[in-house]
């Protein structure tokens, strides 16, 4: 997509946004109301050009969270959190990426079913055909996602089950303790290997060998007897 057909909007310091293409300062509401229509647009700020999209739409989310029909459960929003600097964070994201974008697709093909129920308005055209038509399709629905999610449960394990065979395969030159499929790591029923001693030089060996015990001094002699005893 041209950068000139994206929309350009502008914030100022005092938090108001700008609209370049209507010429008009617009609101969060209004900013929404973009999203819901697919209009492309980026939101900058006025003074250094950064781009402030993302903050824009997570303000949009925190708003609509606070309402009366959130989307996430505390729970999933501290799972969510427990990823930010974690190993696992860019994956993690892609894979948020494209199950929505897989939602998306089943979304769009139960709408594409259900246009015979409706009129040029978008209202039912036979109330109890409609309600006729969610009770049949809403169980089909929760089925397809069901599939997709063991479906991305597998390929998820087999993912990382190849990365950890690509981390051995790197690094089975380097025998690091505790590493899957090493010595020392759980599950192998191998203990760790010591490094083998180097043999001492013969410098060393003379060097560092316990020294000889002294040599005991000789028994003295015993004294002469005296010469009176030896006249006797």
């Amino acid at each position: 997509m041209a950068s000139s057909s994206i929309r350009l909007i502008k914030k100022y310091p005092n938090r108001r946004l700008y609209d370049t293409r209507t010429s008009a300062y617009i609101t969060l509401a209004d900013v929404k109301q973009l999203v819901l229509d697919n209009e492309a647009f980026r939101v900058a700020d006025a003074k250094t050009e950064e781009d402030l999209t993302r903050s824009i739409l997570l303000q949009i989310i925190l708003e609509e969270e606070a309402g009366g029909s959130p989307l996430f459960s505390a729970q999933m929003l501290s799972q969510i959190i427990r990823f930010y600097g974690d190993a696992m964070q860019g994956m993690m994201g892609a894979y948020l990426e494209k199950t929505m974008q897989a939602f998306l697709e089943i979304q769009g093909k139960f709408q594409e079913q259900s246009k015979a129920f409706y009129d040029g308005r978008g209202l039912p055209t036979n109330p109890e055909l409609w309600t006729q038509f969610m009770q049949v399709q809403a169980p089909m629905v929760q089925g397809m996602m069901s599939h997709y999610i063991d479906q991305s449960k597998n390929l998820f394990v087999q993912m990382q089950e190849q990365m950890q065979q690509q981390a051995r395969t790197m690094f089975q030159g380097f025998p690091f303790p505790g590493m899957p499929g090493m010595p020392g790591s759980p599950g192998t029923g191998v203990p760790p290997q010591t490094p083998a001693q180097p043999a001492p030089s013969a410098t060393q060996s003379r060097s560092e060998a316990p020294d000889a015990p002294a040599p005991q001094p000789a028994p003295a002699a015993a004294p002469a007897r005296s010469s009176a005893r030896q006249r006797k």
